[in-house]
């Protein structure tokens, strides 16, 4: 480890044992990325913060796991999971994840289509302060290996104040026919937290949306702007703020389960009882564009950090690329 890496790692450890530290900041760290056969490690002064896996046959499509905090607490469930966090949805729920129960009538939410990732169309860059790479993915139809659609994908990490914010934008197309993008819950963007932060563990893990509504139940099935999950371990405040960019298709609405697991869901109007059924057909000319981000945080408590604050930010770096 380099001098500065050790001298950070026994700043922390001392801090932690004195019970003080303050609120994280990542000004002085670089995003470096690590590649691995089969997936890219992210790392943050030399810290692996999250890791992206592109070829799993257990799991059948990428997918981001390994999610840390910048000191390197675990934000988002072992994969594959191990005690003590909970042992269900295996293969469903491995991190970080965007995936659909419903696409022309495939099933890639539940590993029952494949998603398989081609080739990276912009290899893992660092920029310093900011990085991330761009892929190229084919959803296949179900027990085939014909393309039903391409999905272009890109990463880009940047630092912002208590974390490290990722960008996720994906553009989809369809191969020859119309493809579409069916209603149910298990559509979107999700992320399974770590267990110790769900709700019905009862060690103080809050969900939080943009409306203020508190706890899975009042968040299920309700429109936001952001959604978060957070609450205490080893003595800080850590979590994960999930935004969705308001020129989105369509508001997201949130599926929230007390046992960690977050959806930012543009597709499920009639599954969360707010109207007709939603049916979104997509052509080769006309591609669909989703843009979401995730902000990772990390702070001495909940009053340091401010997800309307982090939401803000995020909207005014969207009209930033806007003007370029």
């Amino acid at each position: 480890m380099p001098y500065v890496g050790v001298f950070a790692a026994l700043s922390l450890a001392l801090a932690l044992t004195l019970g003080f530290l303050p609120a994280w900041s990542t000004c002085c760290a670089d995003f470096t990325f690590d590649e691995q056969p089969s997936k890219v490690v992210v790392r943050l002064d030399g810290v692996a913060v999250a890791s992206f896996v592109y070829d799993d046959a257990a799991v059948g499509r990428p997918y981001w796991c390994d999610v840390r905090s910048p000191s390197g607490i675990p934000l988002t469930r072992s994969h594959p999971p191990q005690a003590p966090d909970d042992l269900d949805h295996v293969a469903m729920h491995t991190g970080l994840w965007m995936s659909f129960g419903d696409l022309s009538g495939c099933d890639y939410w539940r590993c029952k289509a494949r998603t398989q990732q081609v080739r990276f169309l912009d290899s893992p860059a660092s920029h310093g302060k900011s990085g991330g790479f761009s892929v190229l993915n084919h959803y296949l139809k179900t027990d085939s290996s014909e393309v039903l659609a391409t999905e272009k994908a890109d990463y880009q990490f940047c630092e912002v104040p208590h974390g490290y914010r990722l960008q996720w934008s994906s553009e989809f197309r369809a191969i020859d026919k119309d493809i579409i993008f069916g209603d149910q819950e298990e559509m979107g963007l999700g992320v399974r937290m770590v267990s110790s932060l769900a709700e019905k563990r009862g060690q103080g893990g809050r969900i939080l949306d943009s409306d203020n509504r508190v706890g899975a139940k009042q968040v299920w099935g309700e429109p936001v702007e952001w959604c978060d999950s957070s609450g205490r371990i080893h003595g800080r405040w850590i979590g994960i703020t999930l935004m969705a960019d308001p020129d989105n298709f369509q508001v997201s609405w949130c599926h929230a389960r007390d046992y960690g697991l977050i959806v930012m869901n543009p597709f499920g109007r009639k599954a969360f009882s707010k109207g007709e059924e939603s049916r979104l057909i997509v052509s080769r000319a006309n591609p669909l564009r989703l843009n979401y981000a995730l902000v990772f945080h990390e702070s001495n408590s909940n009053e340091d950090y401010h997800e309307p604050d982090a939401y803000r930010d995020f909207l005014k770096q969207i009209l930033q690329r806007q003007r370029k």
